[in-house]
């Protein structure tokens, strides 16, 4: 399949690129139907029926986005490598709308004496407003984003991503990968040997992996025949269209403003994000357009909402990963089909009981590695103290999470034992000052970048545009959407507000004055 004029559609290496970007995507829509029937308790109508088409119609207006857009870039360029931007379901904001928006709207009506029917869809409607915003956030981002890209170096930017990448992608499939070893040490070998140690096994590596690990899983147990399980599975297998709910948008339009403190930072979030990735891309040898991508990830998101879904879509980290794989244009199209087939026949459920995610996890491992080390590999090398910066915050957000999972596990989080900043003063006690990881936790993404591009700065004794993003990052302290954080029941939550974070500003304020002067004794120098 040889072309000279631009990147062919399908090639062999997207068989595995598929698997990678498949599974990511299957991971999020089997989140999506676990949150939503046992932390919402929606029925299976609504989340069949309604949810899940408006995510199949999401993920192919992405995936074929992207994908032809690779294509007219391969064209346009003459070049036959280039890689599709991977995208898919938003994790982030699906957590924050399932548990900061649709649950306490769930609760509320139940305690006025709703009906648990009519919570579920009041619920539903507010998830839909939430994922509106969030797409109206995002396609705003087409006429601002170039601009962020200039202001960014790239370190500040690739170490965000790297952060993201070593924790809540990499280190969480390590521990299950050990948790199972019999099981998930024999995919992880089939994947370095492919793509580290350029060992061909004469089938594609992803699904040596896969198919391997399927075998392992059944083979020892670790996935077991169970009669009932397997009729359950079976029972939400059907046809389901996408609806068009302009009318539940409008009901719900309350939630808008109610839970703008949740939707900003959310709509934020994915915006600074994307700009991330296309950098990341830029950095692996593939150049996108900012406008047109920014642009296509809030049509995405927009059209999910209008269609059903609760669930924002974003460009994908991950883009260096899928490339390095040998993925060009034909592995997002795939994904796009086959996701939307699942969703649209209700046989999510059944794959998921037939292939378990340790399976194919190490292939989400091996891109979590790739994307850490192109932080390093892509900026210059005496950036590498910047690199190191930006990776920080996101493992601080990660470790507070990490210890109010361990809470919660303890027994505390409920009603009748909640979690209080009383506990700060236990953890200092063993010489752990979690205040600052939970600090660093609220908007990680920002102060990733910021101080990534502060290090960067100093490098290059750039002493005023140091001073400038320290200011920036008072900014964003003074209102909240960095570190400022309250406590609910059963976790610590951004706590947007004017002054929320004043002590945070004012460190950052004097670091700027602090660098300011650093500018001024370099001007005297003769």
């Amino acid at each position: 399949m040889e072309q000279t004029q631009g990147t062919p559609w399908l090639v062999r290496r997207d068989i595995d690129g598929f698997f990678g970007l498949a599974l990511d995507n299957f991971i999020q829509i089997l989140l999506i139907v676990s949150l939503c029937q046992g932390v919402l308790d929606f029925p299976p109508s609504l989340i069949y029926g309604r949810i899940l088409p408006g995510v199949a119609l999401s993920l192919i207006v992405g995936n074929f986005y992207y994908s032809w857009l690779a294509y007219q870039q391969g064209k346009l360029q003459q070049r036959d490598d280039i890689t599709a931007l991977p995208y898919g379901i938003n994790t982030v904001s699906l957590l924050a709308y399932v548990f900061l928006v649709m649950l306490p709207v769930r609760l509320g009506v139940l305690a006025q004496g709703a009906s648990s029917q009519q919570a579920a869809e009041l619920a539903w409607q507010a998830g839909l407003v939430a994922c509106l915003g969030s797409g109206l956030i995002e396609l705003s981002g087409a006429w601002i984003g170039n601009t962020l890209r200039r202001l960014a170096p790239r370190a500040a930017l690739l170490a965000t991503l790297g952060g993201i990448a070593l924790t809540f992608i990499a280190i969480d499939f390590l521990f299950r990968t050990f948790a199972n070893p019999v099981v998930g040490l024999v995919p992880l070998g089939v994947i370095l040997l492919t793509y580290f140690g350029k060992v061909r096994f004469g089938i594609p590596g992803g699904l040596l992996a896969v198919v391997l690990g399927v075998a392992l899983a059944w083979g020892t147990g670790l996935v077991s025949w169970d009669s009932s399980r397997f009729l359950a599975a079976l029972q939400p297998i059907g046809v389901y269209l996408p609806g068009f709910w302009l009318g539940e948008l409008w009901h719900g339009r309350a939630a808008l403003v109610q839970y703008l403190s949740i939707i900003l930072p959310m709509g934020l979030f994915t915006l600074i994000g994307s700009l991330q990735n296309l950098e990341s891309a830029e950095a692996a040898g593939d150049i996108y357009p900012t406008a047109p991508c920014l642009a296509a990830n809030g049509i995405g998101t927009i059209v999910a909402a209008v269609f059903g879904s609760c669930f924002p879509t974003t460009i994908y980290i991950g883009h260096p990963g899928w490339k390095a794989l040998g993925a060009r244009v034909g592995y997002s199209v795939l994904s796009g089909v086959v996701m939307a087939l699942l969703c649209l026949s209700g046989t999510v459920a059944l794959l998921a009981y037939l292939v378990p995610i340790e399976a194919g996890m190490a292939i989400v491992l091996w891109i979590g590695i790739v994307i850490v080390a192109q932080g390093f590999t892509a900026t210059p090398s005496h950036h590498a103290p910047a690199v190191v910066m930006g990776l920080l915050p996101a493992i601080a957000a990660w470790g507070g999470i990490m210890a109010k999972n361990a809470l919660r596990v303890a027994g505390l989080g409920t009603p009748q034992q909640p979690m209080t900043a009383a506990l700060l003063e236990q953890f200092k006690a063993n010489n752990t000052y979690i205040d600052g990881a939970f600090a660093l936790e609220q908007g990680f993404i920002f102060s990733a970048m910021i101080l990534a591009a502060i290090t960067v700065f100093i490098i290059e004794q750039d002493f005023r545009q140091a001073a400038l993003w320290s200011l920036a990052a008072a900014l964003l302290s003074w209102v909240g959407l960095m570190h400022s954080y309250r406590w609910t029941i059963a976790d610590t939550v951004i706590n947007l507000g004017w002054g929320t974070g004043g002590s945070w500003a004012v460190g950052y304020c004097l670091m700027a004055i602090l660098f300011f002067y650093a500018a001024w004794q370099v001007r005297r120098m003769p």
